[in-house]
């Protein structure tokens, strides 16, 4: 076998070695899939209407919790508008902290489909 053949397997196990994670930085879909671990357990809260009616929603949006205070409940139309409010701010608040996770893992990079 000539040095030239041994350099080129050397540097197939290498790169075999680094595509499973083994030694050097994390790879970029152990990271994605950290990320994602990370947002299943921090929560955001939406509100609407100065804090009548607030839900908790989890980092990837599932929706945890709603409260409403007695006095939304006079109105079933606005106490509607309200939940749905609540919601819309939540998964906003959601989606920014998504973000900024995702622009951490990226390094500020602003690569298609994972926006």
């Amino acid at each position: 076998m000539t040095n030239r053949q041994m350099r080129r397997m050397a540097q197939r196990q290498q790169s075999k070695a680094r595509g499973k994670g083994q030694g050097g930085a994390p790879q970029p879909m152990e990271m994605l899939q950290k990320m994602q671990e990370e947002l299943e357990s921090v929560t955001v809260e939406g509100s609407a209407g100065g804090g009548v009616v607030r839900v908790t929603m989890t980092g990837k949006q599932t929706l945890d919790s709603v409260s409403i205070e007695p006095e939304a409940l006079e109105d079933i139309e606005m106490l509607q508008d309200l939940i749905v409010a609540a919601v819309n701010d939540a998964i906003g608040r959601s989606q920014e902290m998504a973000s900024a996770k995702l622009s951490d893992l990226t390094g500020g990079l602003n690569i298609p489909g994972l926006e």
